[in-house]
């Protein structure tokens, strides 16, 4: 099954879970992103893999108009049916996939990703596109999953995204992040970081995670060293800590 499709397969599956998923509707990252988009005069804002559109409810009443994005069907459904329950009549939804973005260059001030970029096939050729959608000036918002810069953890950390989700391609490096921005010719800073803990049984509930794939993953976390244990701080019921990190980038040339 090709990337894509299987992003499309595993979350069109659990598109309502994520809607109501703890992790995903809250936190101060949210409160950060409103303060970004009133820097702007109703600002015409992209949220580039929108998933159940929390970005997107956060940042509606401070816009002129947002276009949620995403390659999952269902997970637009979502947030179309979610949107018009909030009475956010701005928001509009539109399928498609990160790499390939089907907007005239400039046609953004703000361009915003959060918790997706981790299963793009591509995220050079998707930063390109970013930059060229968003006019001079605009700003581009990415926030995600980091992985440690020490190999032992970042190993450790795709092995267990990979074995609870199939399409996670990988959690990126803030090191790597840095390069990638520099790539694609934005003028970037690391803003914040923080740690996110993933209760187990919500994590793995979100996905669906088969019971060979949980066992696994109970596997190589009580199998691991004691840095390693130490590093994710690891519970006894086997919820663990993970790095998020913002990233704002402009578009200055």
């Amino acid at each position: 099954m090709k990337q894509q499709a299987l992003v499309t397969q595993q979350f069109g599956n659990t598109a309502e879970a994520y809607l109501s998923s703890t992790v995903h509707a809250t936190g101060a990252d949210l409160c950060a992103l409103q303060r970004i988009a009133i820097r702007y005069p109703m600002p015409k804002i992209l949220d580039l893999g929108c998933g159940a559109g929390h970005v997107s409810f956060a940042v509606a009443t401070n816009a002129d108009s947002v276009i949620a994005y995403d390659v999952s069907e269902q997970m637009l459904e979502v947030v179309a049916n979610a949107a018009k329950e909030k009475n956010l009549g701005n928001i509009q939804t539109q399928q498609g996939c990160a790499e390939s973005l089907p907007f005239a260059d400039g046609s953004f001030d703000i361009v915003i990703t959060r918790f997706s970029a981790h299963h793009w096939q591509d995220v050079p050729t998707a930063l390109k596109e970013v930059h060229r959608v968003l006019r001079y000036g605009g700003v581009f918002v990415v926030i995600d999953i980091v992985a440690p810069e020490t190999a032992l953890y970042d190993t450790t950390l795709q092995a267990v995204e990979l074995l609870r989700d199939s399409s996670h391609v990988r959690d990126y490096r803030v090191s790597e992040w840095s390069a990638m921005l520099d790539a694609a010719a934005f003028s970037h800073a690391y803003s914040s970081g923080w740690k996110l803990v993933m209760q187990f049984e919500q994590w793995i509930g979100r996905m669906r995670t088969p019971t060979e794939r949980v066992q696994a993953i109970h596997s190589l976390f009580d199998s691991g060293s004691e840095e390693v244990s130490a590093y994710f701080m690891v519970q006894d019921d086997h919820s663990f800590s993970i790095d998020a990190a913002l990233f704002e980038a402009r578009r200055v040339s």
